[in-house]
């Protein structure tokens, strides 16, 4: 089976350079991967790279990355700003601490916003599962689909673990079969990709899109 296209091709580093990002966009075209995922300040340069005749990797970005722990309005904002720059897809990463409080009603209102910000583009929820419960986990997955959201995602791969079977079963389970799953954080083997597709993945965020696939 190939799995170029369920590769989001992912730079965050903060030391990543101009030179790195455009080797990014060129890797992804050449091994034609869904995305790439980099942070908000390089939006603009992947869209100017990978928005060309014949070429279908979309541009992702991420929003309140990594903690998710900044106001609603702001993650709004960072996301406008990243759609007028071209961004196809925003991962957006949940506030944990809502989570944990079970301030569920502000967790619905944050998503809904980030849902008609986004419009038709793809809204994936970084839920960072590493610090959740099998029950928070659950809850968090019911909250992004009753929100609309287009994924669930397992992990920032900047907190405490990346994705594992467990959570991308669970998350599976808990949004059905319609709504995506993407596993990020850790993932560098081919054995890590095809568990986690078979656990029920359909996205997979990694630095090593391209070991992965050869």
């Amino acid at each position: 089976m190939k799995y170029n296209k369920l590769i989001d091709h992912t730079l965050l580093s903060p030391t990543a350079t101009k030179a790195q990002i455009e080797k990014l966009c060129q890797e992804a075209k050449d091994n034609n991967f869904a995305s790439v995922c980099v942070n908000g300040d390089y939006v603009e340069l992947a869209s100017h790279l990978l928005h060309v005749e014949n070429c279908d990797v979309k541009v992702c970005t991420v929003v309140g990355f990594p903690l998710g722990s900044m106001s609603t309005t702001a993650k709004v904002l960072e996301a406008r700003q990243a759609i007028f720059d071209g961004a196809d897809e925003i991962d957006m990463v949940i506030n944990v601490s809502w989570l944990k409080d079970k301030e569920y009603e502000r967790l619905a209102y944050e998503l809904g916003r980030m849902r008609r910000q986004c419009q038709n583009r793809v809204l994936k929820v970084i839920l960072e599962t590493c610090l959740l419960s099998d029950e928070e986990i659950v809850k968090a997955c019911q909250l992004c689909k009753e929100a609309g959201a287009d994924f669930v995602k397992t992990s920032t791969g900047f907190s405490t673990g990346g994705a594992t079977v467990h959570a991308v079963k669970l998350m599976r389970k808990t949004v059905g079969p319609e709504m995506g799953v993407k596993a990020a954080g850790g993932i560098r083997t081919r054995k890590d990709l095809e568990d986690l597709v078979a656990a029920g993945a359909t996205r997979i965020g990694t630095s090593h899109g391209i070991d992965l696939v050869k």
